[in-house]
């Protein structure tokens, strides 16, 4: 071979190289090599040869600082960051590719037309990237979120189920709920049964002649249209306060007390009352007849079957009064009068509301005496029927 040709390669080894070149080489390796893997952590430093061009000094490696740790983690991190970024930037552009292939399969657009959209396909597909990264963004942190709620609700949840406190609240709250229902059963109740029930039938719909002599049954009975009510009126069954509530079981009960003890077709007061709000355990199957008496107002037309006779009455007044105020129920009349009473507001007696109606029908002028039998009014009699106790009321022996 050529030694000018080899020179001008350049690219060969030289065969003639000293050979305490190769040597000094070798011993800086093994230095390498034993401070990898020797028994000390770094080479032990040589002198250093100014006129070997192999020779290397080597100083102890220090170890990475607190700042140092950070910043390798912080590069990570940043690394998976953009990794992820970058996946979900290429999922969104293969679904936007997918997406605009299906159009163009149908009409190939023009080399001017396909230069203006792919503009701005990039553009709505680079907002678009953005908006899913976001979005990705808001709802990991929101899944996040409601997961660490609710396992901090599950935990303490745990907690209290485990507690030894747990089983005695509970029974607490229950024994108070029954009592609150026991107690204001009827409240509710009333309220409901206020609502549920039709409140504005025409008269017509029923009774089609209201001055028409019209035959009807034997049982006396009670007909309120308006408030869909047609209830058995039970006369003559006591004026105390036992026989008024065992009446009022049965149906509407006659409240004969001195002065106003008219029965229908007599001139007088005939005094008819009934359950608003009853208990709900109570017996009778009337507690809540006269739950809405008080959407009646003036000019409407009250019905009373009495000895085979039908008589019409029409409202002239409606009054609130105590329960005590017995003598709202007795005055001076020369007609005959029929008066509802019940008791509200619903749930409660604290008050009894007073419907006063007078006959049309048949001719009040024709309407037999009052019946005789004045004089006071007894103990017994010198409250206005209500409701039955409630349960505080039956446990302090109040009625």
């Amino acid at each position: 071979m050529n030694p000018n040709n080899a020179s001008q390669g350049g690219g060969l080894p030289n065969p003639h190289a000293p050979q305490q070149d190769q040597s000094a080489a070798a011993n800086v390796i093994r230095s390498q090599i034993n401070a990898l893997y020797g028994d000390s952590p770094v080479a032990t430093p040589v002198a250093a040869d100014e006129n070997n061009p192999y020779e290397r000094t080597h100083t102890p490696h220090p170890q990475p600082q607190a700042d140092q740790w950070k910043a390798y983690h912080s590069a990570w991190q940043t690394y998976y960051q953009k990794y992820y970024e970058a996946y979900y930037k290429h999922q969104q552009g293969q679904r936007v590719a997918q997406s605009t292939a299906q159009p163009q399969a149908q009409g190939q657009p023009s080399s001017s037309q396909q230069t203006a959209q792919s503009k701005t396909g990039y553009f709505s597909q680079q907002t678009d990237l953005q908006q899913t990264t976001e979005d990705l963004s808001k709802d990991q942190a929101l899944f996040e979120l409601r997961q660490k709620l609710l396992g901090n609700v599950r935990s303490r949840a745990k907690k209290i189920r485990g507690s030894r406190h747990f089983v005695p609240i509970t029974a607490a709250l229950a024994v108070v709920l029954v009592f609150v229902f026991l107690q204001y059963n009827r409240v509710f109740l009333a309220t409901v049964n206020a609502y549920v029930s039709p409140g504005s039938i025409d008269p017509q719909n029923i009774v089609i002649e209201p001055t028409g002599q019209a035959t009807v049954s034997a049982d006396p009975r009670l007909i309120i249209p308006k408030i869909n009510v047609d209830v058995p009126a039970l006369y003559d069954v006591g004026s105390d306060y036992k026989s008024q509530m065992a009446a009022m079981e049965k149906g509407v009960a006659h409240f004969a007390i001195p002065g106003a003890n008219s029965h229908p077709g007599e001139v007088g007061n005939t005094v008819l009352s009934g359950h608003s709000s009853n208990d709900l355990f109570d017996r009778g199957d009337y507690k809540f007849i006269f739950a809405q008496l008080d959407k009646l107002a003036v000019g409407d037309t009250i019905y009373a079957n009495y000895d085979s006779k039908r008589y019409t009455y029409v409202i002239t007044k409606k009054e609130v009064v105590k329960p005590t105020e017995v003598s709202k129920l007795i005055y001076p009349t020369n007609k005959p009068v029929l008066t509802l009473i019940t008791c509200t507001p619903l749930g409660t007696a604290l008050n009894r509301l007073l419907v006063t109606a007078e006959q049309v029908s048949p001719d009040p002028g024709a309407a037999a005496a009052a019946p005789s039998g004045s004089g006071e009014v007894s103990d017994e009699q010198a409250a206005i029927p209500g409701n039955s106790p409630t349960l505080l009321e039956r446990l302090f022996g109040a009625r």
